[in-house]
C-alpha cells in the first residue's frame, strides 16, 4: 500500500513537469510563429507602400521629378505674351526625358514650351549633381488673346518621365485692362547745341512697365551723312536691340556724330524703341551754330616766288572760307620788309560763302636798294571772326639790265685798251 502512494505521487509531479514543458514549448512555437508571420506579412505592405509612394513622382524621398515655377500666378493685358520660367528637379538624383505638354488652355490661349531660344516638347532632367553644374533654362510661353475678357483664368501644364512619373503645374493668369503704366523712351537734355566737329551724346533711358520682359529694336532717322549710335549704359559696345525686365528700366546713351561739312542750323533725329507690346520713341535735337574759319594760300601751295629791287612783282593768293557760314568784311593787310611796298587786287572781300574760294594778287616791290636775298612778307586776313596768315619766302635777285649794262662797260674798257696799245704800243 505504501509502495502505490508512492508510485502514484511520482506520476503526479512527472505528470505536472511534462504538462508544463508542453505549455511552454507551445508558446514558443507560437512566438515563433507569430514573429516569422509578422514579418511576411509587413514585408510586403511596406514594398507597396514604398512603391506607391514613389510612382505618384510627389514625395521628397522617393523617385520622379517635379516642375515648378517662381511665380505661378500672374497679371496680364489682353492681346500680350507672358513666359513662365520652369525649373525641373529629379526627386530620386536619376536622370529622366521629360514629355512636355499643356493639358488644360483657356479657349482661343496658345502656349509653348522653349528652351534655348526654340520650341521645345521635351527636356532632358539631369541628376542633382550634374544640374547643379549645368543650368537649364526653360521656358513656357503664354499667348493672351486680343479678345480675352477680363479674369482669371487657369492653365495646367504637365511633365512626364513616363512609367508613372510625372508632375503637374497650375498656373493662375489674371486677365485685366488696366495698364500698370505705360512704358516710356525719355532723354534728360534731349536738345543740345555744338559747333561741326562736335560728338553730341545723350543719356536716354527705357522705362518698361509692362508685365513681362521687352527686347526692344533700336532705330534712328538721321539726315544724310550723320551717324547715329546706340550703347547701353555702363558698356562700351554699340547694340541695335535690348531686352528690359518686366517692371524695370534700362539707360541707353544715344551717339550723334554730324558730317564734317555740315551747315549752321536746328537738326531734329526721331530715336524709336519697338518691342512686341510696345513702340516708344522721341525726338533728339543738335544745333550746329556758328563755325568760322580761314585758310589762305596760292593755288599751287607754293608760299616763295622771285623779285627784284624797286620792281613790282605779283603772286596769286587763294582765300578759302573752311567754315559754314559766310563770312563778310574780310580784309587783307600785309607785313613787309622797310620801305618795302605790298598792295593787292582787292584789298576787301566783302562776302565769302561758306566753303568757296577767291582769288587776290598781291604785288610786292622790294625798295631800290634792296641787297640781294631772302626775305620773308607775311600777308595776313580776318575780320571780326576769324583771321588766317601766311608768310612768304621773297628772293630778291640782282636786275638783269644792270648785267647788261657791266658788260657793256667792260667791253667798251677793253676796246679803249685795245686801241692804246695799237697806238702806243711800238714806241
Amino acid at each position: 500500500m505504501r509502495r502505490k502512494k508512492l508510485w502514484s505521487r511520482r506520476m503526479s509531479v512527472a505528470a505536472a513537469v511534462l504538462m508544463t514543458a508542453a505549455m511552454t514549448l507551445g508558446s514558443v512555437s507560437a512566438y515563433a510563429a507569430g514573429t516569422s508571420n509578422d514579418g511576411e506579412d509587413t514585408e510586403p505592405v511596406k514594398e507597396s507602400v514604398g512603391t506607391d509612394l514613389l510612382d505618384n513622382g510627389t514625395d521628397e524621398g522617393g523617385s520622379g521629378i517635379d516642375m515648378s515655377t517662381a511665380y505661378p500666378g500672374v497679371t496680364v493685358k489682353a492681346g500680350e505674351t507672358v513666359s513662365f520660367p520652369l525649373d525641373f528637379v529629379s526627386l530620386d538624383g536619376e536622370g529622366y526625358d521629360v514629355a512636355l505638354s499643356a493639358t488644360s488652355l483657356p479657349e482661343n490661349w496658345s502656349g509653348y514650351f522653349r528652351g534655348d531660344n526654340k520650341e521645345i516638347t521635351k527636356i532632358h532632367v539631369k541628376p542633382a549633381d550634374a544640374a547643379a553644374e549645368d543650368d537649364q533654362e526653360t521656358q513656357f510661353s503664354l499667348s493672351v488673346p486680343d479678345e480675352a475678357e477680363e479674369g482669371t483664368y487657369e492653365v495646367a501644364l504637365e511633365a512626364d518621365a513616363g512609367e508613372g512619373k510625372a508632375d503637374t503645374l497650375e498656373l493662375e493668369v489674371t486677365v485685366s485692362q488696366e495698364e500698370s503704366g505705360q512704358s516710356d523712351f525719355t532723354s534728360e537734355y534731349p536738345q543740345q547745341q555744338g559747333m561741326a566737329g562736335t560728338s553730341f551724346s545723350f543719356e536716354t533711358t527705357i522705362v518698361n512697365n509692362r508685365s513681362t520682359n521687352q527686347t526692344y529694336s533700336l532705330s534712328a532717322e538721321a539726315p544724310a551723312g550723320w551717324q547715329v549710335s546706340f550703347t547701353p549704359s555702363g558698356e562700351s559696345a554699340n547694340v541695335a536691340s535690348l531686352s528690359v525686365d518686366a517692371g524695370g528700366s534700362q539707360g541707353l546713351t544715344v551717339g550723334v556724330v554730324p558730317p564734317e561739312n555740315v551747315e549752321k542750323g536746328e537738326y531734329t533725329i526721331p530715336c524709336a524703341a519697338v518691342s512686341a507690346n510696345d513702340t516708344l520713341s522721341q525726338d533728339l535735337t543738335v544745333e550746329v551754330t556758328g563755325t568760322y574759319a580761314l585758310t589762305l594760300s596760292t593755288p599751287d601751295g607754293r608760299l616763295s616766288f622771285d623779285a627784284y629791287e624797286n620792281k613790282e612783282s605779283s603772286v596769286t593768293l587763294s582765300v578759302t572760307n573752311t567754315g559754314n557760314v559766310d563770312l563778310t568784311n574780310l580784309n587783307l593787310t600785309s607785313s613787309a620788309p622797310t620801305d618795302w611796298e605790298v598792295t593787292f587786287s582787292e584789298s576787301t572781300i566783302d562776302t565769302l560763302e561758306a566753303g568757296a574760294t577767291k582769288e587776290v594778287t598781291a604785288y610786292v616791290t622790294p625798295c631800290e636798294n634792296a641787297v640781294t636775298g631772302d626775305y620773308v612778307t607775311t600777308v595776313s586776313i580776318s575780320n571780326s571772326e576769324t583771321s588766317a596768315s601766311a608768310d612768304f619766302r621773297v628772293s630778291v635777285k640782282t636786275s638783269t639790265t644792270w648785267g647788261i649794262a657791266a658788260i657793256g662797260v667792260i667791253v667798251v674798257l677793253v676796246v679803249i685798251l685795245g686801241v692804246i696799245f695799237k697806238k702806243y704800243g711800238r714806241r
